[in-house]
């Protein structure tokens, strides 16, 4: 089991993004994590994959667990290598590097084999056949929903248990959400892969999901103007 209890993040020491977040995620489940615009979901993201120092945040909890291992003091490489791997927000695909550079570059990450590489793309291939068409084109070429499976994919060549998926549905039509849904569900019953997607389109998430976390905004009881970074809660 994969979990956060109390979980409070702040930015730059003094912005403070997230207090009171608990969030577990099984073995083989698919959990959604919802709430609107502002509420704190890519933080927990970042949090989860141990991130945030990139963004100069800092996070903190009563209890941080990735498959038994201290979550918050590992590396996002050694997290990455034991199974935790990201799919971050706004898909972030290498653009001047081919459908299948894109997979290799994921397997490198996680300290594959040429042979273990080899396999994995051709299992990244079975899940999104758009992707092996696509195998020599130019990442930066693909359409929306091909860079969006493309983001999965290289996350998947580190053949992780869990799955981190920053708003997948972001900008893409509605029939893509589904067939990238669907994939995804495919993945967690074929493979027991847990996923953890964030969402803001919580009719597709719910759709799919076994269950789900609410983040809301939890501002202070005062008559002063709410302030822009005020914290989340779960």
């Amino acid at each position: 089991m994969h979990v956060l209890e109390n979980l409070s993040v702040t930015y730059n020491g003094a912005v403070v993004a997230l207090t009171r977040v608990d969030l577990d995620v099984r073995p083989g489940e698919i959990v959604a994590l919802l709430g609107s615009n502002g509420a704190g979901k890519t933080t927990t993201l970042r949090a989860v994959s141990n991130l945030l120092q990139a963004s100069r945040g800092q996070a903190a909890a009563t209890r941080a667990l990735y498959d038994g291992r201290e979550l918050l003091t590992a590396s996002p490489g050694d997290l990455l290598r034991g199974g935790l791997a990201p799919a971050l927000e706004g898909r972030r695909v290498f653009a001047p590097l081919t459908v299948e550079e894109n997979l290799i570059v994921g397997a490198i990450g996680a300290d594959k084999t040429r042979v273990e590489t080899r396999r994995l793309v051709e299992r990244v291939y079975a899940f999104f056949p758009k992707l092996a068409e696509r195998r020599r084109s130019l990442a930066g070429l693909t359409s929306g929903g091909e860079q969006q499976m493309l983001a999965i994919g290289r996350a998947l060549m580190a053949e992780p248990r869990l799955l981190t998926l920053d708003e997948p549905s972001t900008g893409l039509a509605p029939r893509v959400v589904q067939d990238i849904f669907r994939t995804l569900k495919q993945l967690n019953k074929q493979e027991a892969l847990a996923i953890l997607v964030a969402e803001q389109n919580s009719a597709v998430a719910l759709a799919y999901a076994d269950r789900a976390v609410v983040l809301e905004k939890a501002f202070p009881p005062t008559r002063r103007t709410p302030p822009a970074y005020a914290p989340a809660t779960a």
